[in-house]
Formats: C-alpha cells, sequence, structure tokens
C-alpha cells in the first residue's frame, strides 16, 4: 500500500492536473458569454491566482531574487496563457491545442541557444514530425498552403511557442536561482500572465460588461478559476518532483483526450480525418521526444549511494538537485510546466 501512494498519488496528480487543461476553456467561454473578453479574462484569471499564491505561500517570497530570467519567463507565460484563453474561446478547441502542443519543435531550438544544448539528428526528426503533423491539420485544398486559418489559431500557435520558450526559462531560472522556491515560478508565471493579458486588454473591444447578477457569476467565475489554476499548478508541481520527466510528459497527453472529449460533448466539435492524422504526428513526436530524453541509468557509486537516493526521492527541482542529477537534467531539453 505504501509503495502504491508512493508512486501512484504523483501519477494522480499529473493527470489530474491534465484533465483541467482539459476542460478549462468551457468556463472561460462562459465568461466570454458573460461579456469578459478573452485577453480580460487572461488578465483577471491569473491575477486572482497569482494573489493566491502569494497568499498560501508567502513565506517562500524571501528565496525571491532579482534576474533577468524573471522577466523574460512572466513574458513567455503572459504569451502563452494569452494564446491558449484567447484561441481557445474564439477557436475550435481541439485545433487550437494541438497547434499549442508543438512543443518538440519550438522546444528543440529554444533549447539549443538557450541552454546551450546540442541538436541532434533524432531531436530535429521529431521537430520535423511535430510540424508535418501541424502542416497535415492545417492543409486546406482551396488555400493550399498549410498555415493556420484564423487568428484563434494563430493565438494557439503563438500560445505553444510561448509555453515551449517557459518551459526551457524555467529549467533555466532554476539551475541560475536555485534557492528561489518553485512556488515563486508559479507566482511569476501568473503575475506575468495577469500583466500581459492586462496590456493587452487595452487593444481588444470591450462588450457591454456584466452587470447585476451576471457580474456576480463573472466574479465568482474569475474567483474560481484563479484558485482553481493556482492549486492545479501547484498540484501538478508536486507530481512533477516524484515521476520521471519522460513519463510525466507523456501523462501529459492525457489532456488531449479530455479537451477531445469535452469539446465533443459541451461544443459539439468533431476532428476530421486531417484533424486526427495530424494530431496523431504531434502526439507520436510528443511522446518519442520523451522517449529520447529519457534519463540513462547509471551504475549506483557505493559511495554515495545512500545521498544520492535520498536526494532523487525527495527533490523534483534541477536547482536543488544533486550534482550527478544536474548532469541528467541537461540532457532533457524538455521540462514540464
Amino acid at each position: 500500500m505504501t509503495n502504491w501512494l508512493r508512486t501512484g498519488w504523483p501519477t494522480l496528480a499529473i493527470m489530474l492536473g491534465a484533465s483541467v487543461w482539459g476542460v478549462i476553456w468551457y468556463p472561460l467561454r462562459m465568461l466570454a458569454s458573460l461579456g469578459v473578453t478573452g485577453t480580460a479574462a487572461s488578465a483577471l484569471t491569473s491575477g486572482a491566482g497569482c494573489l493566491f499564491v502569494l497568499l498560501v505561500r508567502r513565506r517562500a517570497i524571501s528565496t525571491v531574487r532579482w534576474h533577468w530570467l524573471l522577466p523574460a519567463l512572466a513574458l513567455a507565460a503572459g504569451i502563452t496563457n494569452l494564446g491558449f484563453v484567447w484561441g481557445s474561446i474564439h477557436g475550435q478547441v481541439m485545433r487550437v491545442l494541438l497547434l499549442f502542443y508543438l512543443t518538440p519543435a519550438w522546444t528543440a531550438l529554444f533549447a539549443h541557444f538557450i541552454l546551450h544544448e546540442r541538436l541532434t539528428w533524432p531531436g530535429a526528426g521529431l521537430a520535423a514530425l511535430s510540424l508535418a503533423g501541424a502542416m497535415t491539420m492545417l492543409w486546406s485544398p482551396q488555400l493550399g498552403i498549410p498555415l493556420p486559418g484564423n487568428l484563434a489559431e494563430w493565438a494557439g500557435l503563438a500560445g505553444g511557442m510561448g509555453f515551449a520558450m517557459s518551459n526551457v526559462l524555467i529549467l533555466k531560472t532554476s539551475r541560475v536561482l536555485p534557492q528561489m522556491k518553485p512556488e515563486m515560478r508559479t507566482a511569476t508565471i501568473f503575475g506575468g500572465a495577469a500583466i500581459f493579458g492586462a496590456c493587452a486588454s487595452l487593444f481588444e473591444a470591450m462588450p457591454a460588461p456584466p452587470t447585476g447578477a451576471h457580474l456576480a457569476t463573472a466574479a465568482w467565475l474569475v474567483l474560481g478559476l484563479g484558485f482553481l489554476l493556482a492549486s492545479n499548478n501547484m498540484l501538478v508541481q508536486y507530481g512533477l518532483a516524484r515521476v520521471p520527466a519522460n513519463r510525466a510528459s507523456i501523462i501529459m497527453l492525457f489532456e488531449l483526450v479530455v479537451t477531445a472529449l469535452s469539446a465533443w460533448l459541451f461544443a459539439g466539435e468533431t476532428p476530421g480525418a486531417r484533424e486526427w492524422a495530424g494530431g496523431a504526428c504531434i502526439v507520436l513526436a510528443s511522446a518519442l521526444s520523451s522517449w529520447m530524453h529519457r534519463p540513462k541509468a547509471m551504475p549506483p557509486d557505493p559511495a554515495n549511494q545512500d545521498t544520492s537516493d535520498a536526494d532523487a526521492g525527495t527533490r523534483g527541482d534541477a536547482g536543488n538537485a544533486s550534482d550527478g542529477n544536474k548532469r541528467d537534467r541537461k540532457n532533457r531539453p524538455r521540462a514540464m510546466v
């Protein structure tokens, strides 16, 4: 029972987190129907999430140190959140999310230039596979050009690029600022998304704002989503700290299953043959990327066996890992948020 709890709960935590992200588009559309635009929804829900994290983990604020990586991470997170929120509100959810999940392509490039990791032929091949899936999904006989067909799909594509950049910057931040608690990286992500969404809302036409009962409903939705997203992020962080990165990446693909089911049940969206084929390529590229970047098994060192075992069992942050774990982590260009 103890072993089951030790291995089962972290996996369940990641699956629950992926499930939340797979259905979060629906309450966001509810906010839009109440008169809250996508940019405003991104700013308000992220602001509520940031406030929740800072209140719950206020003792960790003292671990924050200034570094240029923090505003860079905040900006990448802002693009990620706004692209996902705006795209899922105004576009076909599954297509937007598949474009969002082109992370093997973007992560390979960003990790090469930012983390100075060598771009291998297998990595380039997986990036090409995911891009081929996107081209298959986006190709239209009328247009003949495999490009996003509307602003919502462009938003999903930009959000996926921001997500890949966020993953790389989180890994670099954990190395450069090892004393910074993971909760403060979460607060940075939500704070950046709130600020970026607020700035973007200045350029989006605001419909008639909600009033009366609709205003109360919108306020409760914003607060509820902020609490849910912040709690969900910390729940996933718990799972990622206890599950190997390659296995966690595959578990996270459960989000696509939940999104497909929720889009079919709540919005009547059914992917066509091209969406299924392109999506299969993207999912396959993500799964193979996770397998390719699995940590190599090293023979145990009797002199360090006790300390290394304890470290591996209790720490999931790259900045707090042992030197051996750091070397392993440098071989993983993809980090999970």
